[in-house]
């Protein structure tokens, strides 16, 4: 077998990924204990927005690791970070004041890290980039929660120090912020972004789109380690995909969609030749002749899923049950992307 699944670049993305995602949970768990320690209403009510943003962000970095499809876990440091500030926002050597200082310079530690990975996304290829395109709404909200906890900072700060109220309100600051975020990101970004309510169609469109982007990448290319490097997340992410729909989305639209079996049959009529080519070497003269012709199979089995599958969904499931379809989607293909990870070990 001369085809490798990973490299030490991707791996290291994965990991930094699994390591915003625990310093997520930490800024979720410290805004509930922040709200409930503030007596201040208007303080309480920006936390409490604060919150619901980050809950529906880990919902999207839940999204994006599973679409990414390289396991990984957080540093050993990382951990150790998260115990520690955990231990700090529960006990009382911190005054309201430290507490919330902490938490706005976490909030720049989680923008650097996401807008680090964004960057390095850049280079190392464009379907790493496109797995990674929805952490820029992660980034461009913490940026806006800075600001907004250096109102909150502010004006607790003040309190503490002379009992009285700063000469500037926290919410010219808060709003100053909410403003410059919007028109920073303008359409870009909406609230309703909300990773953990995309239909099943938005997901296999996102793997669908990836998959499109790899088979470019090794046809734009002559060196042998790079189409090694894409060949073996396109492996992946459609043996993956395939046992994932097969799960999960075939069953569930056979009752509607007459033309399942043929999916059925096409996904396997893959699987065959994703085996061979795994089995060849990279640098064989007809290695990328072979890889074409699995991605002329693939462009047929897309078109008849977004064309002709996705209206009988449409036509046939109300929005829940679409979301409810992506949710499951999501879970297996993560449990799948964990077992072919020990088998490649």
């Amino acid at each position: 077998m001369s085809i490798t699944l990973d490299d030490s670049k991707r791996t290291a993305i994965a990991c930094k990924l699994a390591g915003i995602k625990e310093v997520q949970n930490l800024l979720i768990a410290t805004e509930e204990k922040l709200i409930s320690a503030s007596s201040d209403q208007e303080v309480r009510d920006r936390l409490s927005k604060m919150l619901d943003d980050d809950k529906k962000n880990l919902g999207v970095l839940d999204t994006i690791i599973v679409q990414y499809g390289v396991k990984g876990e957080p540093k050993e440091t990382v951990t150790m970070m998260v115990e520690e500030i955990t231990k700090l926002m529960d006990g009382p050597e911190l005054t309201i004041y430290e507490k919330v200082a902490q938490h706005e310079a976490l909030k720049h530690e989680q923008f650097m890290a996401g807008y680090l990975l964004h960057k390095a996304a850049q280079v190392i290829g464009a379907d790493v980039e496109a797995a990674l395109t929805p952490l820029n709404t992660v980034n461009f909200e913490n940026r806006a929660h800075e600001e907004q906890l250096k109102g909150v900072i502010e004006l607790v700060g003040v309190r503490e120090l002379t009992g009285q109220e700063p000469k500037q309100g926290l919410w010219a600051r808060v709003q100053d912020s909410v403003a410059a975020f919007s028109g920073v990101v303008g359409s870009v970004v909406t609230h309703n972004t909300d990773k953990s309510d995309m239909n099943i169609q938005d997901v296999i469109r996102m793997d669908h789109s990836k998959v499109s982007i790899l088979f470019t990448e090794i046809e734009n290319t002559n060196d042998p380690k790079k189409i090694e490097e894409y060949f073996g997340q396109i492996y992946k992410d459609l043996s993956v995909h395939s046992e994932a729909e097969e799960q999960v989305v075939y069953p569930a639209v056979r009752p509607f969609y007459q033309e399942t079996q043929e999916l059925y049959d096409e996904q396997a009529e893959m699987k065959v030749m994703l085996e061979e080519i795994k089995s060849m070497n990279a640098s064989d003269s007809n290695f990328k002749a072979k890889v074409e012709r699995l991605k002329m199979a693939v462009q047929e089995h897309v078109t008849q899923e977004e064309n002709t599958m996705f209206a009988a969904i449409r036509n046939n499931c109300s929005d829940e049950q679409r979301e409810q379809l992506a949710t499951q989607f999501k879970s297996a293909k993560a449990k799948l992307q964990e077992e072919l990870a020990a088998t490649a070990k």
